[in-house]
């Protein structure tokens, strides 16, 4: 199908052409706190045309893409000064938001985990996140401890997000389709507002342990440890068994 940009395989783009998937994903982006969205890689507009039309939210878009980026402004004039052409990865969130703002988009598959831990940084300012991924990445980021695609993206969003998985998107919603499935996910700030524990340990423990994820604690956690020993059952378990509590309840063994 003919989509007036053309999608860049750098950019890992795949433009979504489906208008229903599309309805329900800004129909699954519930406004808490903030009126503010940020819309992450609007590509030819699907989502964003669909924004604009909401009275209760105030959007601003960044896009990479300048082709893309110039058809947006003349497709949506109304968007003006909202729409930045620019890389996401490297702008300063708060020189953009005064306040908290909510996050949707259709990431590009191959940096969604690195926006999803810049999202992270900005936490207590980011109430609520809906985004598509790749089925793999959302299944992993939802998953509870002892699945096991359970992991380190996975402990660390749990651990200030409630994750829902809301629905598969199959490949033909695409142009390009891409070769794996998606799947929408929505992400709601808990009520964690720090970790009972010192949060560099807590992300240097779960790396740790999660690189070496087929042995238990006593070994993954060895380059971390050196000589010093830790009697405790936890112990003997593998890291994909802990629960985001029992993570914090290990930094303060360690």
């Amino acid at each position: 199908m003919f989509t007036p940009v053309h999608a860049k395989k750098h950019l890992g783009q795949h433009f979504l052409i489906d208008a229903s998937i599309a309805e329900r994903i800004v129909g699954s982006l519930t406004m808490a706190d903030t009126a503010h969205v940020l819309e992450i890689g609007p590509g030819t507009g699907v989502l964003t045309q669909l924004l604009l039309q909401r009275a209760d939210l105030q959007l601003l878009s960044i896009e990479i893409d300048p082709q893309a980026a110039d058809y947006l402004q003349k497709k949506f004039p109304a968007l003006g000064s909202r729409l930045l052409c620019a890389d996401f990865l490297k702008v300063d969130l708060s020189t953009v938001f005064a306040d908290k703002f909510c996050v949707i988009g259709n990431f590009p598959y191959n940096i969604s985990s690195q926006i999803l831990f810049k999202l992270l940084a900005y936490k207590n300012s980011v109430p609520q996140i809906v985004c598509m991924l790749q089925k793999e990445v959302a299944e992993r980021i939802a998953a509870p401890a002892g699945n096991k695609t359970y992991g380190i993206l996975s402990v660390f969003l749990q651990a200030f997000y409630d994750i829902e998985y809301l629905f598969t998107v199959h490949e033909g919603a695409f142009a390009p389709p891409p070769h794996v499935k998606s799947a929408v996910i929505r992400l709601r700030r808990n009520a964690t507002q720090q970790l009972d524990c010192d949060e560099t340990l807590f992300r240097q423990v779960v790396k740790t342990a999660f690189n070496q994820r087929r042995k238990t604690l006593r070994n993954s956690l060895k380059p971390l440890l050196g000589n010093k020993k830790i009697l405790h059952p936890i112990m003997d378990l593998r890291p994909e068994q802990l629960s985001v509590k029992e993570f914090v309840n290990l930094c303060h063994l360690v």
